[in-house]
């Protein structure tokens, strides 16, 4: 999971992924992390991958809350259970967009319809 507190720069994203998550928020949809994975040719049966693809989101992610919008991806989801992975929400709580005690899938609802709401207007 991304965890510094130095900014991010959009030269510093994973291209093809940023441009992915963005076209499926656009179309207010979800992904998931083995539907994006390939785009870094990355494998998620592989831990050091996941923990490549953690990284690669967690600086999307970093990179639009400096932006002023909403976690990006909040719209990449595990496909067995439909909500994202627990880097996500470690790495909300960093960015201060989750507190310690709130309720983890409201705010993962909330914060998909805000992805939905803000690039389906882009």
């Amino acid at each position: 999971m991304w965890r510094s507190d130095e900014p991010v720069t959009e030269d510093m994203l994973h291209k093809a992924i940023y441009e992915e998550l963005k076209r499926v928020a656009k179309l207010q949809e979800t992904t998931t992390y083995s539907d994006i994975a390939p785009l870094a040719s990355l494998d998620m049966a592989d831990p050091a991958d996941r923990d490549a693809i953690s990284l690669l989101l967690g600086q999307i992610s970093t990179y639009e809350r400096q932006q002023g919008r909403p976690m990006l991806t909040a719209i990449v989801i595990h496909r067995e259970d439909n909500i994202p992975g627990p880097g996500f929400f470690e790495l909300a709580r960093h960015l201060g967009r989750l507190r310690e005690g709130d309720d983890k899938l409201a705010f993962f609802c909330h914060e998909v319809a805000s992805v939905h709401q803000t690039w389906s207007k882009a």
